[in-house]
């Protein structure tokens, strides 16, 4: 009986590259642009991720005069500062993303 003893496979981590100091995981770093659903045709465009060597409050005052919306920078516990816009603006905040660190960098 010992032979067809079945064997436990171990629990898959999913996120155990990204837990893991050695590797190279975690050396990119991303700008999150998520919207949150509130309610009816009401939306929250988020932002996240950006460097702190940025001015949240300047990037926020571009992007209100840019796109003709409200928005606030709100600090959390876990993601540090947060850019909230209102409406759906992720295709209006990615194009200037892009365009403000493409005329930075070049």
């Amino acid at each position: 009986m010992s032979e067809l003893d079945p064997q436990i496979p171990s629990a898959f981590d999913p996120f155990a590259e990204a837990n893991a100091e050695d590797s190279g995981a975690g050396s990119k770093e991303y700008v999150h642009i998520r919207i949150q659903q509130r309610n009816g045709r009401k939306s929250l465009t988020t932002v996240q991720g950006l460097k702190k060597d940025y001015s949240y409050n300047k990037i926020l005052k571009d992007l209100k005069k840019e796109f003709c919306c409200n928005g606030t920078v709100v600090q959390d516990s876990e993601l540090g500062q947060v850019i909230q816009l209102q409406g759906d603006q992720r295709k209006n905040v990615s194009s200037f993303l892009i365009q403000v660190i493409f005329h930075i960098l070049f």
